[in-house]
């Protein structure tokens, strides 16, 4: 059975634990936390803005629509 991520797409699980297996010992045990701690705040930053714009777009729109 192949994982189907975003960006992952035909990666099976033997590819999935080798790449761990690498994170794990090219960063360590001790900094692998630390390392997913700031990929979370970095997806959330992201999201957020992503947010943002989506909400200044709309925003636009329905002022251009005001002034038609």
């Amino acid at each position: 059975m192949k994982a189907t991520f975003l960006f992952l797409q035909g990666v099976g699980f033997q590819e999935i634990l080798l790449i761990g297996l690498f994170v794990l010992v090219f960063f360590g045990a001790k900094k692998i936390p630390e390392f997913m701690k700031g990929l979370g705040k970095g997806v959330r930053e992201f999201k957020d803005s992503v947010k943002d714009v989506k909400k200044e777009v709309e925003d636009a729109n329905k002022a251009a629509k005001l002034e038609d």
